[in-house]
Order: C-alpha cells, then structure tokens, then sequence
C-alpha cells in the first residue's frame, strides 16, 4: 500500500514536470449568410441585439441582408454605423416588397420601382431582392427596367424564381449578376451544372435545397460533385423569412457545417464564406 502510494507520488511529479500542451478546441468554420432576413412586418422577432447575439453565438461573420420592409436592413445598418455590429460585415440589398402581399404584384407595380429608386439613395445597397418570379411573368416590362436598372448600378439580383424565369432575366441584360436563391429548389443537378455553365454571373444560394444530402446527412455524388466542378459558384442562406427560420438558426448552420466536413476544405471555405466576400466584399 505505502509503494503504491510512493509509485503514485512519483508519477505525479513526473507529469508536473513534464511540458504541458494545450489543445484548443477547433473553432466551427465561419459562414457567410448569404439569404437573410429581417422582417418587420409589423414588428421584428428578435430585436437588433439579439439578430447580432445570434450572429455571433453561431459563428456567422457576414449576412446579406433584406427585410420586408426595408425597414430591417436599415437598423441593421445603423447598428454597423454605430459599432454595435462588430466583426460582422453587412451586405444590404433593396427588398421591392412593403408588405407580403407584393410578392404577387411587385413585377407589375410602378410603383416598386419608384421604392428601389427612393431607397438606392442611400448610398450603400449592393443588389436587389430576394424577389419571386416564375416562368413568363418575368418577361414584363417592369423586369426589365429594374434588371436594367441593376446592371447600370453595379448591383445584384436576388432570385426567388424556377430556371425559365433565370433564363428571362438573363436575357434582359448579358450583364446581370443573379445569385438564385435555393438554386432551383428540386430541379435535377444536371440541370444546375447546365444552368451555372450557360451563365457565368450566375451563383447558386443553398437554403431549402433538396438533394444535396442523402441518409445520414451524407453528401449526395451529384452535390459533391458540383461542388467540385464549380466551387466557386455557391454560396450558403438561412432564410429567416418566418419566426421559426430564427428559432432554430443555430440547426441550420449545423447542417451546413456538417456537410461542408465532407468536402476538401478549400472547397469547404469558398461555400462557407469565401465566394460571398469576393462577390459582395471584396471591393
């Protein structure tokens, strides 16, 4: 008993000896939120403290931000101005909707254009939307203009639309710079890799999209393979666009970086974050 203690003794003297290495824990990668909203129609879900508390919690070091109105993206905004938004870069883009009713009309409303006008006198927006479109509605006149009106102001387009209406909007202007959102939802990769080929100023936004994961969260053969012919064309989204969207931020993103593991970790970087700042950023 009395040599074990001894043996016990020794041991403990020989690791207060010895070096100590600390291993810190590997922080998660970082993600750009390339699809965000902050709605306040009538009234925020989290107020501007708590959407950066979020932010920050997950590890979320840039946002592309739009609100219904764009009453959010201003707070948010100012929030920035008065270094309240630290180490968190903020991407704003004009949402054309007042209320959730203009999805169905916005396309066709004069009087959105005259919104998108009023707020790009702020001086600080870099594209327009999230915007829903689908098929030949994009064809109108109105579209048009404002496609126009992007291009010739060096902002992006926020697509909410199927690929036949991408493929409208891309002929209005050569020029246009789509990021669409859900990159088509369901439609086949064949299809993406077709449509990201075609376009060139065409980027893929990742929320709500089926199949890039199969049983076990596991990269689907398709997605990986997307991935890795275009790792420069993706970008990843929350799509806050209801309450529930905020309450369960931190599952998303968990998800994320749970498929991204799965990839070479420059291609993990380039989606996380990477793409997003060069595009929006890096200027």
């Amino acid at each position: 008993m009395a040599f074990s203690k001894l043996r016990g003794a020794f041991a403990a003297v020989l690791i207060a000896a010895s070096p100590i290495v600390a291993f810190a824990a590997e922080e998660p990668i970082e993600i750009f939120d390339a699809h965000m909203h902050y709605n306040w129609e009538p009234k925020p879900y989290y107020n501007v403290d708590e959407v950066l508390a979020v932010f920050k919690k997950n590890r979320v070091t840039g946002i592309l931000s739009t609100s219904r109105p764009n009453t959010g993206t201003i707070a948010l905004m100012d929030a920035k101005a008065n270094a309240k938004a630290e180490g968190l870069q903020i991407v704003p883009f004009i949402r054309p909707y007042r209320i959730r009713a203009d999805i169905q009309t916005w396309y066709n409303d004069p009087t959105i254009f005259d919104l998108i006008q009023e707020e790009y006198k702020r001086g600080y927006y870099r594209g327009i939307g999230e915007f829903h479109i689908s098929g030949k509605l994009a064809e109108g006149e109105q579209v048009k203009k404002i496609v126009n009106f992007a291009v010739e102001r060096d902002l992006y387009l926020h697509a909410h639309s199927d690929d036949a209406a991408v493929e409208i909007l891309m002929s209005h202007n050569p020029k246009a710079r789509i990021i669409w959102a859900h990159t088509g939802f369901g439609l086949g990769a064949d299809r993406v890799a077709e449509m990201l080929t075609k376009y060139p100023q065409l980027w893929g936004e990742l929320s709500y999209r089926s199949g890039i994961t199969a049983g076990g969260g596991k990269l689907t053969p398709e997605w990986r393979a997307l991935f890795t012919k275009f790792p420069d064309r993706f970008v990843l989204g929350s799509d806050t666009w209801v309450p529930e969207r905020w309450a369960s931020y931190g599952d998303t993103m968990s998800e994320y970086r749970a498929w991204l593991a799965q990839l070479p970790p420059d291609i993990a970087a380039k989606i996380a974050n990477g793409n997003a700042r060069r595009l929006f950023v890096s200027k």
